[in-house]
């Protein structure tokens, strides 16, 4: 009995001093960015790109691509699901996807979220090369080298906002949002960002202010709120300075009267919070699709004629000042092949 009582006490003393290591070493490694950070870019065209001009046509893209690991044949632990992301012959398959719809697209801007750069879950591939067009810069939202969850560990996870342009983008910077997890919880999870680029439009003085987002997606929803918040101070504080506002990307929020199109099915199924007209800054515009939902559930792979298991929301979008105009605004449908969201793209003219 005194043997197996030692027994266990070594084995609890190991767990603890591996668990206080483990927090500790956490701890130490956090990703801990400042509130405004200046960016360089990782992809520049050999020859000049053309500025924006007034009355200019745009057709922008925006897509959380999920890591190019989280396509049809995907769950995720999460959402109700047990994976984390496919074997690597089919993160390939879907990464080369992606960059052939986006090549196909011959959009001028492009918004990507959830670009893994190097990171155990996408068998450390740079996704941001194959996916850049034009000018491209990347933000992290998530920088850690060891995530302890789920079982086996998802390990180092290295990834971010990334936006490309076929105009010139003249600055670009890291915006930190507020992060609604205290230690110790905050050490291994995502750091919120807005990444923000400049586009100058012609002789003007005006910039088109591009703002990449993706919001909180797991927390009590007062996270949401108060990024959102942040995210309305920014872009009514660019407009009042006579610039063009785009802001678009994944809201984990819905849009006014997308519950009546994708209500939920199920109360213990992930619930987004519902962005209200109220909260637009005044003049703004939510431009969103209703014909086809964005985003799946992942509890389990994708089953589409499984109506009673299989939720759909509407979370991405964009947010416009009251002068661009505009002119479409149209969710793929790509069947979630390689990817829980399907791309939204936007057709606007600066006024």
């Amino acid at each position: 009995m005194k043997k197996l009582l030692k027994a266990l006490l070594i084995l609890v003393l190991v767990i603890v001093l591996a668990a206080g290591g483990l927090l500790g070493f956490l701890t130490v490694t956090e990703y801990r960015p400042e509130a405004v950070e200046a960016l360089s870019f990782f992809d520049m065209p050999e020859q000049p790109l053309p500025a924006l001009t007034e009355g200019q046509s745009l057709s922008i893209l925006s897509w959380n691509i999920g890591y190019a690991g989280l396509g049809a044949a995907s769950d995720f632990f999460m959402d109700g699901g047990e994976g984390v992301s496919a074997d690597e012959e089919t993160v390939r398959h879907y990464l080369a996807d992606i960059a052939a719809q986006i090549t196909i697209g011959d959009y001028d801007m492009v918004l990507l979220q959830e670009v893994d750069t190097d990171s155990k879950r996408t068998y450390r591939i740079d996704e941001s090369v194959p996916l850049s067009i034009g000018q491209s810069v990347f933000a992290y939202n998530y920088s850690c080298p060891f995530v302890p969850i789920p079982w086996p560990p998802m390990g180092r996870v290295y990834s971010g906002l990334m936006t490309s342009s076929e105009y010139r983008i003249d600055s670009a910077e890291r915006v930190a949002l507020p992060c609604p997890f205290s230690w110790p919880l905050r050490t291994a999870n995502l750091k919120r960002c807005l990444l923000v680029s400049r586009l100058p439009v012609g002789e003007s003085g005006k910039e088109l202010v591009l703002v990449n987002l993706h919001l909180e997606a797991y927390d009590d929803g007062e996270g949401k709120i108060a990024q959102t918040k942040q995210l309305a101070d920014l872009v009514q504080e660019e407009y009042a300075k006579g610039n063009y506002v785009i802001a678009g990307g994944d809201f984990n929020q819905t849009f006014p009267e997308v519950m009546a199109e994708y209500p939920m099915i199920n109360p213990d199924y992930w619930a987004p919070g519902v962005l209200e007209n109220d909260a637009l800054p005044q003049g703004f515009s939510f431009f969103y699709d209703l014909e086809v939902p964005s985003c799946r559930l992942l509890n389990q792979p994708y089953e589409p004629l499984d109506v009673a298991h299989t939720q759909y929301y509407v979370i991405d979008g964009f947010l416009v000042s009251p002068n661009v105009k505009m002119e479409r605004v149209m969710t793929l449908d790509l069947g979630f092949a390689d990817s829980d969201h399907n791309p939204v793209n936007l057709r606007v003219t600066l006024k």
